[in-house]
């Protein structure tokens, strides 16, 4: 007879990592939390354990001999039955330019190594509760649909469940403003609009200074807390219906401003840097202040066909890495935009 198990399991998540370190590291945690975990140390494998098991998340390194995490994740998202299984990347890269390519391979979250295992965990079940909550909505999708010859009311229904569907996909799970997904389509369709129209585009990209440190200090719910009122202090400013604020990824946030000149970016960039330091939040590990502060990297160009959007964004990020080279608590411009202004 077999024996009953004492405890049902959560969710399978696929590990693969060609480090066995990290496989045991992570491992370890997810098990602790009641998740079965699978393990693979290369892209091919994991492709074979994807099709036998059908995870319902994989964590994936990108830097694996034979087959890249890149590789491995546009492969999965090609596949009918797989493409919806969530992908979080986690890799010893911190460069823009590779997290933007996870997100464009279909990733749904990226985190850097070295990592705190209550990140990951806290990263997992968000994505997870967003799987299981799609997965209700579908549900009562399916159900409104049976019913929609009988009573007309469940039209509107299905309707209401369909913008609630759409909110998920496209807003924060934590500040509540827009996520990265929906920055990429935004930026992507004010890029055009811009660029058809000859109008002037403008890209803030904002840090919060010594994050790790705050977070380390006052702990991961109070660093949530702080990234909120970031996220409400920045709707504040941005309030043309135009303007769009968004998460662009751990304590970093992003301000799209079209029909704006490097003047009207700059005087915004101001206003959100003077009003974090207005908030006043604590921040005794900060070397710059004894609050929270920002450093803010400004783009600015009237988009050309033959500059590509990802260029344009990775000139917010230079000037944002120059700012934190100055000293953080800065506002620096990318150097397009200096070279543009001395001419």
């Amino acid at each position: 007879m077999n024996s009953v198990p004492l405890f049902r399991y959560k969710e399978m998540i696929l590990i693969v990592d060609d480090s066995n370190h990290i496989l045991k590291l992570l491992s370890t945690m997810l098990e602790s939390q009641g998740y079965s975990v699978e393990l693979a140390t290369s892209g091919r494998l994991a492709l074979k354990s994807l099709e036998l098991l059908a995870p319902d998340l994989v964590l994936l390194d990108i830097n694996m001999p034979g087959m890249d995490g890149y590789r491995v994740c546009e492969t999965i998202k090609s596949m009918p039955h797989y493409h919806s299984t969530p992908v979080i990347f986690i890799s010893a890269s911190d460069q823009v330019l590779n997290k933007v390519k996870a997100f464009q391979v279909g990733a749904i979250d990226y985190i850097t190594k070295p990592f705190h295992l209550e990140e990951v965990l806290i990263r997992v079940e968000n994505q997870l509760n967003q799987k299981r909550l799609y997965q209700e909505l579908q549900r009562q999708n399916s159900l409104l649909k049976i019913e929609i010859e009988e009573r007309l009311r469940v039209e509107k229904a299905l309707k209401e469940a369909n913008h609630k569907l759409h909110l998920l996909a496209s807003l924060d799970g934590l500040t509540g403003i827009a996520n990265r997904r929906r920055f990429d389509e935004y930026m992507a369709a004010e890029w055009q609009r811009c660029s058809r129209g000859n109008f002037p585009l403008s890209l803030i990209l904002i840090d919060v200074d010594f994050f790790k440190l705050y977070n380390d200090t006052y702990g991961h719910l109070s660093g949530d807390d702080c990234l909120k009122q970031v996220a409400l202090t920045l709707q504040g400013i941005s309030k043309r219906a135009t303007d769009m604020v968004a998460r662009y990824g751990g304590e970093e946030f992003v301000v799209v401003l079209p029909h704006t000149p490097l003047e009207g970016a700059q005087e915004v960039a101001e206003k959100i840097q003077m009003a974090i330091a207005a908030q006043n939040i604590p921040h005794a590990q900060s070397s710059v202040a004894e609050h929270i502060t920002v450093s803010i990297g400004v783009a600015n160009m009237v988009p050309r066909p033959d500059t590509p959007l990802a260029e344009f964004i990775h000139r917010a990020d230079q000037a944002l890495y120059q700012a934190k080279l100055n000293g953080r608590n800065q506002i620096a411009f990318s150097p397009f935009v200096r070279q543009e202004l001395t001419i």
